[in-house]
């Protein structure tokens, strides 16, 4: 009997997609108010590869799977060290500033608002972060990925400077 439990949706390999954040708007028109709801959801295969997207509906289910089918067009692959990250590295968009530093084998990941989702996501174990600007969640998980894509092994940057 076939396994399917390792299938996503369209019959993909199994990826890991967690809604950061749910935002609610609501505009008034002649009968009363009309709300819509917005999603950031954030997918990851949790080996190194992940992507972040934002989708907007009528309905919540539909704005998370919107959200999901932009995040999974945007991933991207991400430098680790083991179960951690090679160094540490500063991530900045608009207001939102992320400080991600290497920790020993055990630690787990001591962070906490929209940085968790992500490094989860990504397969990252052992990290410590620390949110340094804005609370808004959307730019704390882009400032997050943009973190994560400043990360170099050190056989990349001992390339780069011979």
């Amino acid at each position: 009997m076939a396994d399917f439990n390792n299938r996503g949706r369209d019959g993909e390999d199994a990826l890991d997609e967690k809604t950061v954040y749910i935002n609610r708007c609501a505009k008034t028109v002649k009968g009363g108010r009309r709300f819509s709801f917005s999603a950031i959801v954030v997918v990851g295969d949790k080996n190194g590869k992940v992507g972040l997207g934002i989708g907007k509906a009528n309905e919540t289910g539909d704005a998370i799977r919107k959200g999901g089918d932009a995040a999974r067009k945007n991933m991207r692959s991400v430098c680790m060290k083991g179960s951690s990250i090679p160094h540490e590295v500063y991530g900045v968009c608009d207001g939102g500033k992320v400080l991600l530093k290497p920790a020993p084998d055990g630690t787990g990941i001591i962070c906490g608002g929209g940085m968790r989702p992500v490094l989860e996501a990504a397969g990252i174990k052992d990290v410590v972060g620390k949110s340094l600007g804005s609370n808004n969640r959307l730019n704390v998980v882009k400032a997050t990925i943009n973190a994560l894509h400043q990360l170099r092994s050190a056989e990349t940057i001992a390339a780069l400077r011979s």
